[in-house]
């Protein structure tokens, strides 16, 4: 695997590193490419059940490499990988990924952090979209994901001004789920990861999709897609597995409850 792009996989979760810490991993066409051929291996990586994407050093990624756009522009060549190629692979990936934002997550790589399910912070993290600044128009989805997490106004103040946001204020937004210390960062999103995977698999992946599917159709076409999803998928559920699953259920709250 290219060593822009770590992975490691330990019990059904693979942890994906950018790894350019001496740009504070800006992506860089190399790094980009390098993105989309690891999310298109994970895909169908039958040992990878759970994402965890985050960076190495002090940034999750700065967003695109400012230096090589600078030499190069925008790469309009057949062979390049375009926004739709990077953001395909990352949201087709039809597995949970849980964003590890351990520092900067700035315009590109805010946007790459919208592409993830789940998003947890470390106290280090900061958030910035400098699309207007820079001149340039969000082609990875910052302008449609950050208002439906933020709300409009919210995230008109972050993108009309380029300001930007501390991992403290992002979770009072709801941008974020939690802030942790960064040393408790990957576990915690490890400890997520494992009670996602203590779940039905098959399920898991339905109700993954049927949520992903809310956020992009009206609540009547969600409905609709949900109620057809639930008789196709009760089919061969049989009563002892169900028991058996009632049981594993009912003493998992009990322990998470207790004292």
């Amino acid at each position: 695997m290219n060593d822009l792009v770590l992975t490691e996989t330990d019990g059904g979760v693979t942890t994906v590193t950018l790894n350019r810490p001496e740009s504070l991993n800006a992506l860089s066409s190399a790094l980009r490419a390098a993105i989309v051929s690891t999310f298109l291996r994970l895909r169908d990586d039958e040992a990878t059940r759970v994402i965890i994407l985050t960076g190495s050093g002090r940034a999750f990624t700065a967003g695109l490499d400012l230096k090589e756009l600078g030499q190069k522009g925008f790469d309009s060549s057949p062979d390049s990988v375009t926004s739709e190629d990077l953001a395909s692979a990352v949201r087709g990936v039809g597995k949970p990924i849980i964003g590890a934002i351990n520092g900067f997550a700035i315009t590109g790589g805010f946007e790459l952090a919208l592409m993830c399910d789940i998003l947890i912070a470390s106290t280090s993290a900061k958030f910035a979209d400098t699309h207007v600044r820079m001149g340039v128009v969000p082609g990875w989805g910052l302008s449609q994901r950050l208002s439906r997490l933020i709300g409009v106004s919210r995230a008109k103040e972050l993108s009309f001004t380029g300001n930007y946001l501390d991992a403290e204020t992002a979770e009072r937004w709801g941008l974020v789920n939690r802030v942790l210390a960064p040393e408790d960062l990957l576990p915690h999103c490890r400890q997520l990861a494992l009670a996602m995977l203590e779940g039905d698999a098959a399920t898991l992946a339905e109700v993954h999709r049927l949520i992903d599917f809310g956020a992009q159709h009206t609540l009547a076409e969600g409905l609709i897609e949900e109620s057809r999803a639930s008789v196709g998928h009760k089919t061969g559920l049989d009563a002892g597995t169900l028991e058996q699953r009632r049981q594993s259920v009912t003493t998992r709250g009990r322990d998470q409850n207790r004292g």
